[in-house]
């Protein structure tokens, strides 16, 4: 766990106008995966990879265990994910496929904790360090890595799914157009 608490600084602006598409990256993959069928979420690339709904919950689950597991952010009880430390989740379990509702649920929950820390965090913050320790190795992550590795990863899985989606017919995820009406 981490000693460090991501209290903002008097005076200091939150970092969230720093990420401003996170916000529509995360709406569109809510959309994206909101009314698909079970056969739909079932689709996958090959025997040897996640299916639709499995990369979805492991995106929202990843969010889960960064910011609540290891930096000890609160909003893990608001989400399928309460044991976020634990590393294991619902995602996991390739028997018990999940719904487009259970997926919009993890999604959206994730997001607002994620979207929580973007507004209370400070870019004085992002530079603070924590080692992660497993086994004998020990790695360092600092707040801005941890959000960059998010940011990443759920524009990888988003690529993924998007991919599955077109190679099936069904409408990919525009991540970047923006909506003429918005900045």
């Amino acid at each position: 766990m981490s000693d460090i608490d991501g209290a903002q600084a008097p005076h200091e602006p939150p970092i969230a106008p720093l990420f401003p598409d996170w916000p529509q990256y995360a709406d569109r993959l809510v959309a994206a995966v909101r009314d698909l069928t079970p056969e739909q979420l079932a689709l996958r690339a090959g025997p040897e990879h996640a299916p639709i709904w499995a990369l979805a919950a492991h995106l929202a689950g990843a969010r889960s265990y960064w910011l609540c597991g290891v930096l000890g952010e609160p909003g893990a009880e608001t989400t399928p994910f309460t044991g976020p430390a634990s590393g294991l989740g619902w995602e996991d379990d390739e028997t018990h496929p999940r719904s487009g509702a259970e997926l919009v649920w993890a999604l959206e929950s994730t997001w607002a904790v994620v979207a929580s820390c973007l507004d209370r965090w400070t870019a004085s913050v992002l530079h603070e360090t924590l080692a992660l320790t497993f086994g004998e190795v020990v790695r360092y992550h600092s707040r801005g890595s941890i959000l960059n590795r998010l940011l990443s990863h759920d524009t990888f899985h988003a690529g993924e799914i998007s991919q599955l989606l077109g190679a099936n017919g069904l409408p990919a995820i525009d991540l970047w157009t923006r909506d003429r009406s918005k900045p």
